[in-house]
């Protein structure tokens, strides 16, 4: 069976924006409770991003969303900085509803013990721009091997 992932290196990001803990793992509702802030402060300051979504996931339920920004944010600002540093992952591109990034992951863990790798923190969905058309929406799912 081909693999549906590939094995890079060296994954690299700095991102601004918000974390908590969903303590009762609804992720959903925990993100969309980090992103509106995020964006509110975002717009409200006119602070030049590459607008894609970025969230990471942590030991202990932790969950960061945030963007890349293309200068640093005033000293003022309430968006905290996190710096993601990957140096094995696992890379796959999830094609389509939100709804079936569950799958999709399921999928991808599967495949990675079928390979005898290990998964481990942290965990990183990149959400493409948006489109109308669900069916052409892009996440790329990054998840670090040991």
């Amino acid at each position: 069976m081909a693999a549906i992932y590939a094995i890079r290196e060296n994954f690299y990001l700095e991102l601004y924006g918000n974390g908590g803990v969903a303590e009762d793992r609804n992720w959903g509702k925990m993100g969309m409770s980090l992103m509106d802030p995020m964006w509110k402060e975002l717009k409200a300051r006119q602070l030049p991003n590459k607008g894609i979504n970025v969230w990471v996931y942590s030991a202990g339920n932790a969950l960061f969303t945030g963007v890349e920004l293309l200068a640093p944010p005033p000293a003022d600002s309430a968006l905290e900085r996190k710096i993601v540093s990957i140096p094995r992952y696992a890379h796959y591109v999830h094609i389509g509803s939100y709804d079936g990034l569950g799958q999709s992951v399921d999928r991808l863990s599967e495949a990675l013990k079928r390979d005898g790798l290990k998964t481990v923190w942290p965990y990183v969905e990149i959400y493409g721009h948006w489109t109308d058309d669900v069916s052409k929406l892009e996440t790329e799912i990054l998840w670090a091997v040991g």
